[in-house]
Order: C-alpha cells, then sequence, then structure tokens
C-alpha cells in the first residue's frame, strides 16, 4: 500500500485527505503523509497539504466538506499512536509470558492464548463479577398476601397488590392473614387517573445502536458494527461511529424525510411529519465529533439483503421516531382498604401511539381493571398467602455489558464490539440463550487470579484513568511522550509484581484444568528419549513428552497424523502430516517446526520448505518449477497420500493444487531433466488396467509440462479455477545441461 501511494502521489501539488472523521482516520492521515510526503512537487510545504471532515458520502457532504477543507489533527493522531503503543506492549508482555507459563503446565485449557489487554480484561471482569453474584447468591423466603377482587358489576376478577409488598416474617405475614380472612369486601379509597408520556428516543449514537442490535436484532456487537460500515460505505447512512446524541441546528430534516416518503412500510409516517406533524427533537449530548446516526439516502428490502436491510430499517425508524409525537398514555390507579390494610391495582391505556407506531415493541402494555368510584365496595374473591423465594440476578447481555463499558470508559465507541468479540473468541466466554454472556472456566480463572495477584489489572478505574490522559493528548493538554513514559512506567512495575507473585493465579489452574501429563493421546516418538509424546488436541494443539518435559507447537489449520513412522534425519523426530483438506498434507518435523535448522527456514514451516540437500521430503528432493500461479514458491510433488498424486506449492499464502491423473500408483522426481523445458522429470508408473502407454506399459519418466497425459492436470486447474495463465515453461525453469548436451543431476535452489 505505501508504494501504492507512493506512485500515485508521486508530482501531485496538492494532497486532501479523504479518511474516517475520527481519532483513527486521523492516525491514517499521518501514516498517509509519512509515506507520500517525500515524492510530492512540494515536499518541504505543509501549507498544501488539507484535511476534508465528512460524516456522510452523499453528493452534498462531499462538496461541502471540499468546500471547507482543514488540516489534519496531529494531537489526536498522537493519542492513537500512545493507545495502540501502549495496548501493544502491555498486551504482549503479559499475554506472552501467561500463555508460555500456563500452555507449558496445562492440557485442556481449550484456547490458543492466555491473553490480557488493558480493555479486554476489566470487559471479562464484568462477567465473572456478575456469575460470582449468581454463585454467591443465597435465596431468601418471603410471603406476602394474594388477593383477587370481583366486581359485582361486571364480574370481572382482578388482583390487587399488598402496600406491604411482601415479607420475609412467615408469622407476621399469618397474623395479618387472619385478621384479613374474614373480611368479605373492599373498600376503595382512591382513584387516581393520571395522563402520561413515554418520550420519544434522543437521537442514535454508537453505542445504543450496538446495544439496540443485540438486544432486539440478535446481532453481536461486532457484526453490527460490520453491518453499519458497510451501510456507510454504500452511501445508505451517516458515519456509525459517533459519541453525539443531538442533531446540529443546521441539520436538514426535511431532506431526510422526503426521501423516506417512498417507503411502503413508514412513507405514510414520514409524510405525515412533513405536512406539520414534525416535533423538535430531544436534546442531547455534543460531544464534538460527529452528528448522529441517520439514514442519507432511501433503500428498500431489495437493494439491502438480510441484515443490512434489518440494519437500516432500525436507523431509519429511530430517526423517525425522535421527530415523531411523545406516546401518550392513561394510567388509572385504585387504592383499596381492607380494614387497615392498603391494597392497589393498576391500568394503562394508550391514548395515542406517537413514537411507538413506529417500534411496536416500545408500546404501553394495555391492562384493563374495573372502573370503580370512591367509596364503592368491592366483594373479595380470595385471601391466600403465597410462598415464594428472592432470585439471583441473570448473565450480563451484550446490550448490557456494552452499557457497563461506555459508563466505565472501557474501549471507544469503535472499538467496544472488538473487546467483546474477544473475550467469546478467546473462549473467555460463551454466549448462551437471549446473548448472554456465560464466562468459562478459563475466564473465571483468570479474572480471580488477577484479583488474588493485582486487582487493579481487571478493575476498570485503571483503563478509564488511561483513556483520561489519551483525551488530554487529544486535546493538547498533556504531552505525548509523557504520558507513554509515565503509564509504561506503572505498568511495568505491574508486570513484573504479577511475574513474581504468578503462583497464586496457577494455584487457581491447578484446581480447574489438569497437567500436559494427564492429558492428550500417545502420537510419535521423541527424537531425544526415543519415547512416545502425547498429542494434546485441545487449542493449541501441541506435542508433549512428559519425560523430557518439552513442549512443541503444531499447525492449528489442520489434524494432524503420523506419517507411516518416518523419521527426520536431521534430528530423529517421527515425522507426521498436517491434513487441512482431502486434496492438501503437508509433512513435517515437529522439532523441525519450533526450530528451523536453516536459516532460509521460518518458524512453522514443514518440509516442503526444508532446504536439506538429501532428505526425500525436502524440497531439493521434489521440486518441478518455480509457481507459475503466486511466481514466488516452488512446486512441489506431493506424494503423502498414494495412490493420490498432486502437485502443490510451498508458498504458504499460494493456494495451487495440481491434481494428478488417478491412473498413477507411484511417483516420484527423477533426476534427469526435460530436454524441451529442463524441468525435473517424473518418474510414474500407471496402473496396468489404466495405463495410457503404448503396448501395455505401465512405467516411464516423463515431464509436468511437456507429457501429454500429465499436462492435462495443469490444464484442467486453470480451467477449474478460471484463470488463463500463458507461461513460458523456460522462464519457471532452470537449465542444468552440460555443454555437450548430456543432462547433469539437477540441482535445485531455494530462489528457483
Amino acid at each position: 500500500m505505501p508504494a501504492f501511494l507512493e506512485k500515485e502521489a508521486r508530482g501531485v501539488d496538492y494532497l486532501v485527505l479523504w479518511l474516517d472523521c475520527d481519532r483513527e482516520g486521523e492516525n491514517i492521515c499521518f501514516e498517509v503523509i509519512d509515506s507520500v510526503k517525500h515524492v510530492l512537487a512540494k515536499p518541504n510545504d505543509n501549507r498544501n497539504i488539507f484535511r476534508a471532515h465528512f460524516s456522510s458520502i452523499t453528493e452534498q457532504d462531499i462538496k461541502r466538506a471540499m468546500n471547507n477543507l482543514g488540516k489534519p489533527n496531529k494531537n489526536e493522531s498522537l493519542s492513537v499512536d500512545a493507545r495502540q503503543e501502549l495496548d501493544l506492549r502491555i498486551g504482549c508482555a503479559f499475554t506472552r509470558y501467561q500463555t508460555r507459563f500456563f500452555q507449558g503446565k496445562y492440557g485442556d485449557l481449550d484456547c490458543n492464548l492466555v491473553s490480557y489487554g488493558p480493555c479486554q480484561t476489566p470487559t471479562l471482569s464484568f462477567c465473572v463479577d456478575r456469575m460470582d453474584k449468581i454463585k454467591s447468591f443465597k435465596p431468601e423466603t418471603y410471603w406476602y398476601l394474594d388477593v383477587e377482587l370481583q366486581h359485582s358489576k361486571t364480574g370481572q376478577s382482578f388482583n390487587v397488590k399488598w402496600s406491604r409488598n411482601h415479607l420475609f416474617d412467615k408469622d407476621v405475614v399469618y397474623m395479618f392473614y387472619n385478621d384479613l380472612k374474614q373480611s368479605s369486601s373492599a373498600l376503595v379509597t382512591n382513584v387516581n387517573l393520571q395522563e402520561k408520556t413515554k418520550q420519544r428516543p434522543i437521537a442514535l449514537n454508537t453505542v445504543e445502536m450496538l446495544r439496540a442490535a443485540s438486544a432486539g436484532l440478535g446481532m453481536s456487537p461486532i457484526h453490527a458494527m460490520q453491518i453499519a460500515e458497510k451501510l456507510y460505505t454504500q452511501g445508505y447512512i451517516s458515519y456509525p461511529r459517533t459519541e453525539t446524541t443531538t442533531y446540529a441546528a443546521n441539520f436538514n430534516f426535511k431532506e431526510v424525510l422526503v426521501q423516506q416518503t417512498k417507503s411502503s412500510s413508514w412513507g405514510s409516517i414520514a409524510q405525515d411529519l412533513l405536512n406539520g406533524n414534525m416535533v423538535n427533537p430531544r436534546k442531547g449530548v455534543d460531544q464534538g465529533d460527529h452528528p448522529p446516526i441517520t439514514p442519507t439516502s432511501f433503500a428498500s428490502p431489495e437493494q439491502l439483503p438480510g441484515d443490512l436491510w434489518r440494519l437500516y430499517e432500525f436507523i431509519t425508524k429511530h430517526f423517525l421516531a425522535t421527530v415523531s409525537r411523545d406516546c401518550k398514555y392513561e394510567e388509572l390507579t385504585i387504592t383499596f382498604k381492607i380494614k387497615s390494610e392498603e391494597f392497589s391495582c393498576c391500568g394503562k391505556n394508550t391514548i395515542e401511539n406517537g413514537w411507538t407506531e413506529l417500534m411496536p415493541w416500545k408500546q404501553i402494555d394495555f391492562k384493563e381493571i374495573p372502573n370503580l368510584k370512591k367509596g364503592e365496595s368491592v366483594q373479595i374473591g380470595h385471601i391466600k398467602v403465597l410462598e415464594k423465594q428472592t432470585n439471583p440476578p441473570d448473565y450480563l447481555t451484550e446490550s448490557e455489558l456494552i452499557g457497563l463499558m461506555e459508563k466505565n470508559g472501557i474501549g471507544t465507541d469503535a472499538s467496544i464490539p472488538v473487546h467483546i468479540n474477544n473475550i467469546c473468541e478467546r473462549n473467555y466466554v460463551k454466549l448462551e440463550r437471549d446473548r448472554r454472556l456465560v464466562p468459562t472456566n478459563l475466564g473465571v480463572v483468570l479474572v480471580h487470579g488477577y484479583q488474588r495477584i493485582d486487582p487493579e489489572l481487571c478493575l476498570p478505574k485503571m483503563r478509564s484513568q488511561v483513556e483520561e490522559q489519551l483525551n488530554l493528548i487529544a486535546l493538547g493538554k498533556a504531552n505525548y511522550r509523557d504520558v507513554l513514559k509515565h503509564t509504561l512506567r506503572i505498568f511495568e512495575q505491574k508486570f513484573h509484581f504479577f511475574v513474581q507473585n504468578v503462583s497464586l493465579m496457577d494455584s487457581l489452574f491447578e484446581d480447574s484444568f489438569s497437567s500436559l501429563s494427564a492429558t492428550g493421546k500417545p502420537m510419535s516418538r521423541c527424537g531425544k528419549c526415543r519415547r512416545f509424546m502425547k498429542l494434546v488436541l485441545s487449542k493449541p494443539q501441541r506435542l508433549y513428552c512428559e519425560y523430557c518435559k518439552d513442549t512443541y507447537n503444531l499447525p492449528q489449520n489442520g489434524t494432524i497424523k503420523l506419517y507411516r513412522e518416518l523419521k527426520c534425519p536431521l534430528d530423529d523426530f517421527e515425522l507426521l502430516i498436517n491434513s487441512i483438506n482431502k486434496n492438501l498434507n503437508h509433512p513435517f518435523c515437529p522439532y523441525c517446526f519450533n526450530n528451523p535448522p536453516f536459516d532460509d527456514m521460518k518458524k512453522g514451516d514443514g518440509c516442503i520448505n526444508c532446504s536439506h540437500s538429501t532428505c526425500t521430503h525436502a524440497f531439493n528432493s521434489n521440486a518441478l518449477s518455480k509457481c507459475f500461479e503466486c511466481q514466488n514458491g516452488l512446486l512441489i510433488l506431493d506424494s503423502t497420500t498414494p495412490p493420490k498424486f498432486r502437485v502443490i506449492c510451498n508458498n504458504k499464502l499460494c493456494k495451487l493444487i495440481i491434481i494428478l491423473p488417478d491412473t498413477l500408483i507411484k511417483a516420484d522426481v527423477s533426476d534427469d531433466l526435460c530436454e524441451n523445458c529442463d524441468a525435473p522429470m517424473l518418474n510414474i508408473v500407471y496402473h496396468k488396467d489404466k495405463t495410457p502407454l503404448e503396448n501395455g506399459q505401465t512405467s516411464t519418466t516423463a515431464c509436468l509440462f511437456c507429457d501429454n497425459n500429465l499436462k492435462v492436470s495443469i490444464e484442467n486447474y486453470l480451467k477449474l479455477a478460471n484463470k488463463k495463465i500463458n507461461f513460458d515453461r523456460k522462464k519457471f525453469t532452470h537449465k542444468h545441461k552440460s555443454a555437450g548436451g548430456r543432462r547433469k543431476k539437477r540441482v535445485v535452489h531455494k530462489n528457483w
């Protein structure tokens, strides 16, 4: 990307930066400037660098931004730099130490990382705190009077509520019961009819959108944010990352309403608002960032499929609701007396739906009670004593967690979904019914461990203080270097204290998880002690030798199998196969995978990337040519699952797989080179009943690129992948002929 930007900016006179108008966008502005400034027509003149500020991708907003260009804000960019560096350095230090310490001791953690994050961990702490309250909750028994009255004229029965609600003393409740049970009627002592309103919502910001998407639409916060970003980039809504809940004084309500009159669902409501029934929106909070989230153009369900439509529909209805009339309803409260005890009942009746017509789930629940007058007597149907118990709180929902994070200053409107997604993906919480977050054993142990060692590591207070300092940097009231240095010094001390006292957390892990030696199943022999190592299947997959006390990381994207008890010639470890799918199998040595034996190998490389000169599994023995697909890797013969043979690329980013004819029963790379293209030949053997060779011959030496029976495999790959690559074979092969024209034994280089 920097090279592309440099190419585009070379020699230009003016640079206008059109990035997202938030702090992260401001930070990207300066990354772009650093990449292209030296190739501008006037590299030392900052006067020709401008910043466009816009909140939606509409013609009007774009023109307004172009006519009011400003300058990029260095302070906001520095605040992002500070946050990124703090989160990276603090998170990496704790995560690396925790992961190595605990994954080296326990086999059933079921996570790839035992991570810590300055925002992620307090987020998890909210969930664990709620679980602790549920676990420590002790139900209490209480008793109350259940009274049913019956209107003599209409025969309608209805329940009334005791003014004392309930009591925890059974004897006292029965005392009242015995006093009242002989009564036959209740006296109406007061009838109060009030007209009330349910206020229309304030303008929509990011946090409220995420909460509504989770609670009402069943979308995860991270998914809702991705959908909102798509709607924004397609020009359907305004910028979806904002903390502001009040419309700008010059906001054009009429323009938005006119667009929405086209809707078959709410077009009539939009037209009614245009006809004079629109009210001024409630005053919210102006955070000085972006205007609230609103629709910017009309869309129909046919234009926006699935979740795109559902979120757009909510945003549009919410906007219309903010300028609609309040919901009005009557609340009738009737008070009764039975001897000296008071009881009451309440009924509700909607006068005007107002804004709730757009959101039926927000409408007032109708509850009918008899129309009684003061002084009237009502017959008692029954009086009972009922027994119940107090209930524990429920697990946090995503919506409740978002609210707690906002209240305690954990994360930003843009990062809140990411932190919630992280604790789910890292197996710290599980998403259960009604989108409730239930902590896993690992999540509980981590938080309780932090609370034992240093409670501040998981309390929101620490992060909110850091956020305050970052806000001061953005406002130019604090020095970037000073804040960075001060915060890192604090966490460095906390890290050392954590390491010294990690045994306090480890004791919790011992009680909750099994040691590596007690988990896993025997898989392959260790090259050091020649005893079987155990394959630990829980995340992350790894091998453990309980005799050497060594742990070996394994590939995480496939199924691990033993490779015919073959051994690595370098370290005597038994080879394994990582089976990614039915057409892709990579052999590797577990020791070399973790400890690359050659300088040109990287950690995590398998046999097809090993440059061993004689090993039959290394690329020197199996390479055919340079890859014509990616032009970076080598084409390797994969013979790990005979009689199925394939040609694959040893570049991890390349997806090339050429399936050789299924008539082959044997194939390996020959030392001879093709006379036409100088590619290594293949020694192949066909099935005797399916051989395409003349006179029923079954074995031959052929070139993958030149032999008619083999090169069809390349043609099939190109056809299946819908690719048209006219490659020059000689461009991708290496000549090794002697001056006399005799074939020489091939010599393969990594940079073929």
